[in-house]
């Protein structure tokens, strides 16, 4: 039933589900822009696992491996599957009897095991018959008579021994087959809830299917949402991406450019500076001139005092006089060349603002993506009206999948199903009562004969006395006997019916077995069904046949339950592309080729892009020729680098101090200390301020220097490289904008494809995934038939199989055991070694307290002395 309604389920959704061809894989993966199929959960498990039972039913399966070694008959199985023969009609005929010889080859090992239970079947019944018959006539072991032999402790202990192992297996098969018959009642409650799992799987396909449709049609929105936020961000995606292009080539050269207007007024303001501190170092050198003058002229009067001409002061003051020459200026700063030609070659550059020319140029350039936008309104108005058409293309393609009626009409047939599954279980579950109540009495037989086997062991060897003679045993001993015997007696009744169950358990279960459950699990029963010409003598294939009514189509059995238990949408299961191809229904080729055309014939012009006009050149080049590179730095570097003065005057007032220190108090010795601190104050006030412009000059100039050096070059690159940079705007624009708007146009259309790419592995791999069905199937023969049934029914053949055939060595050994435990009406007397009387009864009166040995060999002794 489950195998009917997979297949039906699967051919009832193939005829309203439309398939698709191939589309083209998009080889740009949109950012972002994911997709996730919805999951669906099932309740029914992928597996069965058959529990602490399961290690019997692999000993059983290896039993019949080792019964059954032959391989899966598929060639026998095709034949009878297509009627080749008849038995009734055809049997003479060579190619039937070769089959019929191939089948009792196949089922050599089952036909001699049951052909071994049948042999059972009919001598257990007749041999006891004639066994009971010659019991009667004190044949058989029937007269109360036991021959004493030495060794009969010995045979004693062995039969208890072996009677007893005999019924632990026994009771080993009894328990199996209790097992067995109590795994079927419990799975066969569990049946119920095993089918409602598997309807509810089907009719969570059924229900879902539609959902996915909707969900996987509802995902264009999401797509079209983010096209939509591409073409309102044309300005950045597209026109960014032109500006882009471009500002590798353009940016450095507006750069150089808007560097150099910076040098330009650095240079004039560097210049100004340095021409305002040449004059105030002017100044504060002639200030410096006339100081030093003052005090050389105060110390040559000094030195005319009348003290110089005293021998040890003259020496001094003819010293300072010598000095004096060294009180003057180092540098005239009149003798530097003017900076004011430079100057005003730069003021007149200056009139011309080339940095307002550079900043117009960047925002003549950074207006590129602005220019896009407003070129492209009608493009992206055009392409949002296509993209909304297709929207409701795609939409209306659930409306044209028919699939609701279908989907209808198998939850009808579900129904319908499950209402005929609930109304038989009732009836399945009470014949299982009548199989379970058979199947007890069954293992309470052998219980009951194994009870009586157990208690006569029981009762003999606890009621066993040694001492006691044959005729004389004990009650209990002799019950022991009895039981044993009523176990033989019972065996013997019963046994035949218990092998009559085995065997046909035995032949019905074996084959279910081998030729169902093993191979439906490797397959090779769907093997057999793929056959072609098997089923339908006019079609290759009977699947494809039936589904497509193209039979030539490669479509079978195994790869559609290999699919299914791969979760596979049904689309790829039943490879219905064959029939119908939705690409036809989601083909949006014409309005991509709309959207595509749009991109490409975008008529966006940037052409009218200067980076520097002519002013701006010139001004360029009139900085070149200002002449601030032809600047005698060298003269300057070298007038700045120089002392102020010929000497330090510091060390000089120190010198004139200590001079004035070796004098003898008077007027000129406070004249020559009055000058040294003259001398420190100009150092302090003159000197060090002049240093410090000085220094700053020279620093100036440095830096003057090292940018006016090859500035003919520098402007002359810079116009090379601003020419290049305006060509490559001018002749290769259009191309850039062809090309980014073709990239816009591939991105745009990416999240279509992607998103149709998407759709394509939905349907075919995902949407309606047929696992349910699979699962149905596998619940129906490898978990109900084979699991729930079949092992259980081959574990009870096995076990009351073992304990029935254990019955006919337990027979031989309770009837040697009788012997030894049941009281004797007769028992053997030996006069010189040799039986003479048998005797009902031995004299024990003189013999109280001894031993049976010693009463015989004592009477033995006794009978050679009379």
């Amino acid at each position: 039933m489950a195998l009917l309604l997979g297949f039906l389920l699967l051919l009832g959704l193939y005829g309203d589900t439309m398939s698709e061809g191939p589309l083209p894989s998009s080889t740009y993966t949109p950012g972002g822009l994911e997709f996730e199929f919805p999951p669906t959960s099932y309740e029914t498990r992928d597996s069965y696992e058959a529990g602490p039972a399961g290690i019997f039913f692999q000993i059983v399966h290896i039993f019949l491996h080792m019964v059954q070694p032959n391989a899966f008959p598929e060639d026998i199985l095709r034949k009878v599957v297509q009627k080749e023969f008849d038995l009734s009609t055809d049997y003479e005929k060579p190619e039937n009897v070769v089959l019929i010889l191939k089948i009792i080859y196949y089922e050599i090992g089952i036909i001699i095991c049951a052909v071994l239970g049948l042999l059972f079947i009919i001598l257990m019944p007749l041999v006891g018959f004639v066994f009971s018959l010659c019991r009667c006539c004190n044949k058989c072991g029937g007269e109360m008579h036991q021959r004493q032999k030495k060794n009969g402790a010995a045979l004693k202990s062995y039969f208890t021994l072996s009677l007893l192992v005999i019924c632990i297996f026994i009771s080993i098969g009894i328990i199996c087959g209790f097992v067995a018959s109590q795994h079927i009642r419990t799975h066969i409650e569990k049946t119920r809830k095993l089918s409602e799992s598997n309807f509810n799987d089907l009719r969570t396909l059924l229900n879902a299917t539609p959902g996915q449709i909707d969900y996987v049609l509802d995902q264009y929105t999401t797509t079209k949402a983010r096209a939509f936020s591409d073409l309102d961000n044309i300005k950045l995606l597209l026109g960014g991406g032109i500006f882009e292009q471009l500002k590798p080539r353009v940016a450095p050269v507006l750069d150089d450019i808007k560097a150099m207007a910076e040098e330009i007024q650095e240079t004039r303001e560097s210049l100004v500076e340095v021409n305002s501190i040449l004059t105030d170092m002017r100044q504060l050198s002639a200030n410096l001139s006339n100081s030093l003058s003052n005090v050389k002229r105060n110390l040559e009067q000094a030195l005319t005092d009348p003290m110089c001409s005293v021998h040890p002061v003259m020496t001094t003051c003819s010293n300072i006089m010598n000095s004096l020459s060294l009180l003057d200026d180092s540098i005239d700063f009149d003798q530097l060349p003017s900076l004011d030609e430079q100057i005003g070659n730069l003021n007149d550059i200056l009139q011309t603002n080339l940095s307002s020319l550079v900043q117009k140029s960047y925002r003549s350039f950074s207006a590129i993506p602005g220019i896009v936008q407003n070129e492209t309104v009608n493009v992206v108005s055009d392409v949002k009206m296509t993209l909304d058409s297709i929207g409701s293309d795609i939409k209306n393609i659930s409306k044209n999948i028919p699939i609701q009626v279908t989907l209808s009409n198998f939850i009808r047939y579900l129904n319908d199903t499950e209402n005929y599954i609930h109304r038989h279980l009732p009836t399945l579950e009470e014949y299982d009562s009548y199989r379970w109540l058979g199947s007890l009495v069954v293992c309470c037989l052998l219980t009951l004969i194994v009870i009586f086997y157990c208690l006569g062991l029981l009762c003999g060897t606890y009621g066993y006395d040694q001492n006691a003679t044959p005729t004389r045993r004990g009650c209990v001993s002799n019950t022991g006997g009895i039981f044993l015997m009523v176990g033989v007696g019972f065996s013997f009744f019963f046994c035949w019916l218990l092998m009559t169950i085995v065997v046909l358990t035995f032949v019905v279960g074996g084959n279910v077995e081998k030729l169902v459950c093993e191979p439906y699990q490797n397959k090779m029963l769907f093997q057999v069904l793929d056959t072609p010409y098997l089923l339908n003598a006019d079609w290759r294939y009977y699947l494809s046949g039936m589904v497509f009514n193209k039979p030539d189509i490669h479509l079978t059995f195994e790869q559609v339950y290999s699919d299914c238990k791969e979760n596979k949408g049904i689309y790829a299961t039943l490879k219905l592309e064959n029939t119908y191809n939705i690409s036809e229904h989601l083909s949006i080729k014409e309005h991509t080729g709309n959207i595509n055309n749009n991109f490409e014939n975008m008529n966006i012009r940037i052409d009218n892009i200067v980076l520097l006009d002519e002013a701006g050149r010139r001004n360029l080049m009139d900085f070149s020729s200002s002449g601030i590179d032809k600047i005698d730095y060298g003269a300057f570097m070298a007038a700045t680098g120089k002392n102020p003065t010929k000497v330090n005057l510091l060390s000089f007032a120190n010198d004139l101090e200590v001079k004035a220190n070796h004098l003898p108090p008077g007027n000129l010795k406070q004249t020559l200390k009055n000058n040294a601190g003259i001398l420190r104050n100009i150092h302090r006030d003159e000197i060090i301020p002049l240093q410090k412009l000085m220094s700053a000059v020279h620093q100036k100039l440095k830096e003057l220097q090292q940018k006016s050096g090859g500035l003919g070059v520098k402007v002359a690159n810079i116009i090379l490289f601003l020419d290049s940079a305006q060509d490559f705007i001018t002749n290769r624009i259009s191309t850039i904008i062809a090309e980014e708007s073709k990239k816009y146009g591939n991105t745009i259309m990416s999240y279509f494809e992607h998103y149709l790419q998407w759709v394509k592995i939905s349907i075919t791999e995902k949407m309606a995934a047929c696992k349910p069905v699979a699962t149905a199937l596998d619940s129906a023969i490898d978990v109900f038939l084979c699991s729930y049934i079949i092992d259980p029914l081959n574990l009870f053949w096995f076990g009351i199989g073992k304990a029935t055939a254990f019955l006919l060595p337990a027979i031989i050994f309770a009837v040697k055991l009788a012997k030894y435990y049941r009281r004797m009406d007769s028992e053997d007397v030996y006069e010189d070694g040799v039986e003479t009387i048998p005797m009902k009864k031995l004299l024990m009166s003189r013999f109280i307290g001894l031993s049976f040995s010693e009463q015989y060999e004592l009477g033995l002794s006794n009978n050679v002395t009379s």
